[in-house]
């Protein structure tokens, strides 16, 4: 589900380190967005994160 269908951008893991440097496991998520769009010019929901949408990847369905 937290997977871009353009560009292909996953969930990425990292480690969260508080202020006593004690360590644990955290994920950082993709701002994605389900959206009606122009795929092989047919009209598709698909999942796009905010960066393709912003910077004119896809192409919006009316």
């Amino acid at each position: 589900m937290a997977k871009c269908e353009i560009c292909g951008k996953d969930v990425s893991f990292g480690i969260k380190v508080s202020h006593s440097h004690r360590r644990s496991n955290r994920t950082w998520k993709p701002n994605i967005r389900r959206v009606k769009a122009l795929v092989n010019g047919t009209p598709k929901r698909v999942y796009a994160c905010t960066r393709c949408l912003r910077s004119g990847k896809v192409t919006r369905a009316v």
